[in-house]
């Protein structure tokens, strides 16, 4: 790999780098706008000005390969010159609006102006140039064309990634624009990344304008879990509330993009319908009950089922929205705790759900149907389950975030199911299969948790709690753990890396793994 010298540093760096990569991993940064490394190199914003010795002038940063002896200088006269030159040409007609921008906090035109411009406007404000403002350009994304700088990010992403095309640049000179096609507006299911590259205010997000101040916000990596895809995502938070998701790097996965669907799917995850305390049929109502006395009561009825009946008369169900642990973790209590092998898997996708696509969006809904497989789980155990029922061996059912009604129907659940003695569902939500059970337990939602999920691929992802469930609601594998202590008085592993640890020795799937080691990127399944 070429040897070269950034500000004094030496760095060895791949021949395909470019200078602005090359110094990020010597932590030197070289501004820019333009440049986006999911994106071809226009070269137009020249923010990246660099001195090269031997060069005869300045060489944009961004399009300029390293080479073997290469010597670079980010911060001689002739490069700060440049900086401060670059961005008081791209202020010279930029509004005042920082005070009431939704990009203050995270904006490239703030941040470099203090460090590299700080000079008073040459340009008197009543003659600047005038442009579209709060323009509703489709898709939920708002165009501020005052405070575009034209880095062309935008139609680049519309014209390479998704090949749409669905925005330009019109006019000529200072009076240049992005704008639609005129009577166009954008209709495209990616449209949110436009949002996320854009470097200034010019593009931003109808649904989160004015709703929070960036700074307050907290970042959690995570999992996207609206489809197979696995997204990796960063959850932007402020106490207990999620304001939005962001794309998070992921070669193997999602590059640097994520879908609108993705994007917008958290509102449900605060929805009114969430559980908080556990939940008990009487007299043909749900009623509260604490937490000691649910899990009592459930351990007591699942003994007398094991003694009257045997243990085949209890099965579970867990649904492909669960983590690898939730769903090993029930699988061992099912399998130590009770005796039973009768678990099945629900992995279900609503009516008139988006398909697959050639970028990102897949057709399954539930993020974890491949790792439910991995550990062994039947996709097609719910018919099974349904005969024995029929046939009076099977008594009591656990239902672990599988909405039952809502998948089959109400009348094919009463028909597969109606004759169950006994439901214990744990959910998130107060879902229509919570009102056909008799105890209803409440558990985190999957930005509430730690764990992994696995993509169709076969990536194994870690996703993170970004806060607390709400109320009294705790992780399904305390649920379980709780349960089981009940059942037998052992002290099951109750943490995800615990669990994990345990997954990792006993599924052929998982083996060698560690829940430390999944890191940013995740980790392939092993061959089996």
């Amino acid at each position: 790999m070429p040897k070269l010298t950034i500000d004094g540093k030496e760095v060895e760096a791949g021949a395909n780098l470019n200078l602005i990569q090359a110094a990020e991993l010597v932590d030197v940064e070289i501004p820019h706008y333009c440049f986006h490394p999911g994106l071809s190199i226009p070269g137009n914003c020249r923010m990246c000005l660099v001195e090269i010795e031997k060069a005869p002038k300045l060489q944009i940063a961004c399009n300029t390969r390293v080479a073997e002896g290469m010597v670079v200088h980010t911060t001689s006269d002739k490069a700060k010159a440049a900086q401060k030159a670059v961005l008081e040409f791209l202020l010279i007609n930029h509004p005042i609006d920082c005070p009431v921008c939704d990009q203050a906090g995270e904006c490239k035109l703030q941040d470099y102006y203090m460090d590299y411009d700080q000079q008073p406007s040459r340009f008197p404000l009543p003659e600047k140039n005038h442009k579209g403002k709060a323009i509703d350009i489709g898709s939920g994304v708002m165009l501020d064309q005052e405070r575009c700088i034209l880095c062309a990010r935008c139609t680049r992403f519309f014209d390479e990634v998704t090949k749409t095309s669905e925005l330009a640049i019109f006019g000529r000179g200072d009076h240049n624009v992005i704008d639609i096609n005129p009577g166009q507006p954008v209709n495209n299911k990616y449209a949110g990344n436009v949002v996320d590259i854009c470097p200034v205010g010019a593009l931003t997000e109808k649904e989160f304008r004015f709703r929070m101040r960036v700074w307050y916000l907290h970042r959690t990596a995570s999992v996207c879990g609206g489809c197979e895809r696995g997204c990796a995502i960063d959850i932007h938070h402020h106490r207990g509330r999620i304001y939005r998701f962001k794309p998070r790097f992921n070669p193997g996965v999602n590059d640097y993009w994520m879908c609108d669907e993705g994007r917008h799917s958290f509102p449900t995850l605060h929805a009114e319908t969430r559980l908080t305390s556990p939940l008990v049929q009487a007299k043909d109502q749900l009623v509260v009950e604490p937490w000691g006395e649910g899990v009592r009561r459930a351990a007591s009825i699942i003994a007398d089922y094991k003694r009257t009946h045997g243990s085949n008369s209890i099965a579970a169900v867990v649904d492909a929205t669960s983590t690898n642990e939730e769903a090993f973790a029930l699988k061992q209590f099912m399998k130590t705790a009770i005796g039973s092998d009768r678990i099945a898997t629900l992995s279900w996708s609503p009516p008139g759900a988006s398909g697959d696509d050639e970028l990102l969006i897949r057709a399954n809904k539930n993020p974890n149907t491949r790792g439910l497989a991995a550990l062994g789980l039947s996709a097609d155990g719910l018919d099974g389950l349904a005969s024995v029922v029929a046939s009076g061996e099977l008594k009591m059912l656990i239902a672990f975030r599988a909405d039952l009604v809502r998948a089959l129907g109400e009348e094919e659940f009463v028909r597969r199911f109606g004759a169950l003695d006994y439901m214990l569902v744990l959910s998130t939500d107060a879902n229509e299969t919570c009102q056909m059970a008799n105890q209803v337990w409440p558990i985190a939602a999957y930005p509430e948790l730690d764990g992994s999920f696995t993509n169709f691929q076969g990536r194994v992802q870690r996703i993170s709690a970004a806060f607390p469930p709400p109320g009294n609601a705790i992780p399904g594998i305390e649920a379980i753990a709780r349960l089981g202590h009940a059942l037998d008085g052992i002290d099951r592993p109750h943490t995800p890396d615990a669990i994990f640890a345990t997954m990792a020795t006993e599924e052929p799937a998982f083996k060698g793994m560690s829940f430390a080691n999944l890191g940013e990127h995740g980790v392939d399944l092993a061959a089996t």
